[in-house]
């Protein structure tokens, strides 16, 4: 374990948390909590750390990431969570830092069931963990550093640190995966907000303003849970007023949601037509770019006036380029 620098919290963790926000787009979003992890080492010394993100109920971790720790450390901690007493205290003080030496004095906690299924096995003597929650989503993130030596306790300067770091941390790591994201080309719009759903329906990641969406046009709606159906890959579905559309990954679906315009209530083909009108084409030039009878052209127009309540080409392109003069 590293010594303790003689630096002040405040000093200390702003330089940590500014490489956080730096490091977003030049460290792999795969690898960034390993890296964070290893970057909070000097600031507050520890022999292991685990950074666990998991959706309630469940109290089971569907991202982990560890340092100095056995591969199967982060599975035994979740199998022992019903008996570790410092679970109620995290929960009932989220963004605090808490030491185990304020839930179990040492006499007792190296004669309880925690210490001897849980940390014994592993050497760990010292335990400093901090929890984050977000109601909307369900979301939790876990923070915990442990030390082996008995002697070693974790101090107030390193809770203090540990404490101003965290938020930082978490919200640093959902910053550059969304970051990453975001940057991959597709036709969804700018002011899209986005979440990683698993195949099961939990959350994985969420921007605060995609969850700030689903509460504005599903209000009501079942916390922890998408409140509609995820329509089929590279199609954009229009429920409540918001647009959704779903894009599979690997393991996970990304969903982007954002409001819906007048644009967006149209059909693909639909909107294939307003723009090729609104380009100026006439009605057999349309046609022959699209590869549809000019008549067909006709017949969608005038239900796409209908739709959305325009009549005339020139009101038309106003709601494709609103900006244009």
């Amino acid at each position: 374990m590293q010594e303790l620098t003689l630096t002040s919290p405040a000093d200390a963790v702003d330089r940590y948390i500014g490489r956080l926000y730096r490091s977003a787009l030049s460290v792999p979003p795969e690898s960034f909590r390993t890296w964070a992890l290893q970057e909070l080492q000097p600031v507050v010394p520890f022999d292991g750390a685990l950074w666990g993100s998991g959706s309630l109920p469940r109290w089971q971790f569907h991202t982990v990431a560890t340092v100095g720790l056995p591969e199967d450390f982060p599975r035994t901690l979740e199998q022992t969570h019903s008996v570790n007493p410092i679970i109620p205290q995290l929960a009932a003080n989220l963004g605090v830092s808490v030491d185990m030496r304020s839930v179990l004095p040492d006499a007792r906690f190296f004669r309880s069931e925690i210490y001897e299924r849980c940390f014994k096995p592993y050497g760990i003597t010292r335990i400093l963990s901090t929890a984050h929650l977000d109601p909307r989503s369900g979301l939790y993130s876990l923070l915990t550093l442990y030390r082996k030596e008995r002697k070693q306790v974790f101090s107030d300067h390193d809770r203090q640190c540990q404490q101003r770091a965290t938020f930082h941390l978490f919200n640093a790591a959902s910053h550059a995966f969304f970051l990453h994201l975001m940057r991959t080309p597709t036709d969804r719009p700018a002011e899209s907000a986005a979440a990683a759903i698993d195949h099961e329906g939990t959350f994985h990641e969420a921007q605060p303003r995609f969850l700030e969406m689903l509460e504005k046009y599903f209000p009501g709606r079942t916390p922890y849970t998408l409140p509609f159906e995820l329509p089929r890959k590279g199609e954009t579905a229009v429920q409540n007023g918001l647009c959704i559309r779903c894009e599979p990954l690997a393991d996970f679906n990304y969903v982007f949601i954002w409001p819906a315009g007048a644009l967006d209530r149209l059909t693909p083909r639909e909107r294939e037509i307003v723009y090729a009108v609104a380009h100026g084409l006439s009605f057999k030039q349309a046609a022959r770019r699209i590869g549809i009878a000019p008549s067909t052209v006709a017949n969608h127009l005038y239900r796409i006036y209908r739709k959305l309540g325009v009549c005339s080409r020139s009101e038309l392109a106003g709601l494709v380029y609103p900006t244009a003069p």
